[in-house]
């Protein structure tokens, strides 16, 4: 349970307690009851309108929030998955397949990171090796092959770093993806659902639109990294948090993302079906924008939108003023 949650959880318990004995034998009234609810919802709004950079992390890694393969499940009344880069294997972290959403037909591209401890242990955790990353650019030139455009659902702690992995060019795999994808001639939607860190993210990351969920993050880094590098102690992780900016809102301001998808009060785990909705809905609207773009010009504006990324702000010596 997250350190946030537990007052919440107390109160709840608290007023469950209450109810079963008001039920047995009556010791509060109606209205008490209903100001005990009362309470408490004022409670988790006051909770989760101030929470830390750091308690939103613990939000987007929550073990009961939902993962790629439930997006599939719920967003797709049809889904045929494929297999293998053709090079060397298949890889489970990274999902690919046909599906059709809202009637209209798109090739999914989503991290999945297992739910228990066999698959996530099957799916190395959301953290792909070269081939994952291979199979899902084999996957986005068949769609844009057949004209179909790209879903791609991000949710990794990072591409998987082991000997093997690198053995077998994960960094030209990753670069390979970002070339290609700038040039695909097919839209591309991109939807952070969970974690999105580091190059293991943005293999899959270029889009004409990019949208996130309220409690996502996106970062060079995962905050346990970057405060290891910089202060060489991984347990000033909440410092490293805020730093990072890493959040919807900053992204937003920064021109990283375009749009941010909100989450029930606490995170999606609280109404995973009201976010399966909102999901969809974004998608079909953002389709709707898309399909009416010509494809150069697609092209062309997904090209521009990431060389807009990033802007330099120039120290002018004091001397030269």
């Amino acid at each position: 349970m997250l350190s946030h949650e537990k007052q919440i959880q107390e109160y709840e318990e608290t007023i469950a307690k209450f109810k079963a004995q008001h039920e047995a034998h009556p010791l509060l009234s109606e209205a008490q009851l209903a100001n005990l609810e009362k309470k408490l919802a004022q409670l988790k709004k006051k909770v989760y309108s101030n929470l830390s950079p750091w308690e939103r992390v613990a939000i987007s890694r929550h073990p009961g929030r939902p993962k790629a393969v439930d997006y599939i499940k719920h967003l797709c009344e049809e889904f045929h998955e494929l297999a293998g880069d053709r090079t060397y294997r298949d890889d489970p972290a990274i999902i690919c397949g046909l599906a059709k959403i809202g009637g209209v037909k798109f090739m999914v591209i989503a991290q999945e990171k297992g739910c228990d401890t066999e698959s996530r242990l099957k799916r190395n955790f959301g953290m792909p090796h070269p081939e994952g990353y291979r199979k899902a650019m084999r996957c986005m030139r068949l769609a844009a092959k057949f004209n179909i455009p790209v879903l791609s659902l991000i949710d990794t702690p990072g591409a998987y770093a082991g000997l093997a992995a690198e053995e077998r060019g994960q960094g030209w795999a990753i670069a390979q993806n970002l070339w290609e994808m700038s040039r695909l001639p097919t839209p591309l939607l991109i939807v952070l659902i969970g974690e999105g860190c580091s190059g293991g993210a943005l293999g899959i990351g270029v889009g004409d639109t990019v949208g996130m969920l309220e409690h996502a993050y996106y970062s060079v880094i995962s905050p346990e990294g970057c405060a290891s590098i910089l202060w060489k102690d991984a347990g000033k992780k909440e410092k490293a948090a805020e730093a990072l900016k890493m959040h919807a809102e900053d992204l937003m301001e920064l021109g990283v993302i375009d749009d941010i998808i909100a989450e029930p009060l606490g995170g999606a785990h609280h109404d995973p079906a009201a976010v399966y909705d909102k999901v969809k809905s974004y998608i079909l609207e953002q389709w709707d924008v898309l399909k009416r773009v010509p494809l150069e010009t697609l092209v062309e504006q997904r090209y521009q939108k990431f060389r807009r990324m990033g802007k330099f702000a120039l120290e002018v010596p004091k001397s030269l003023v």
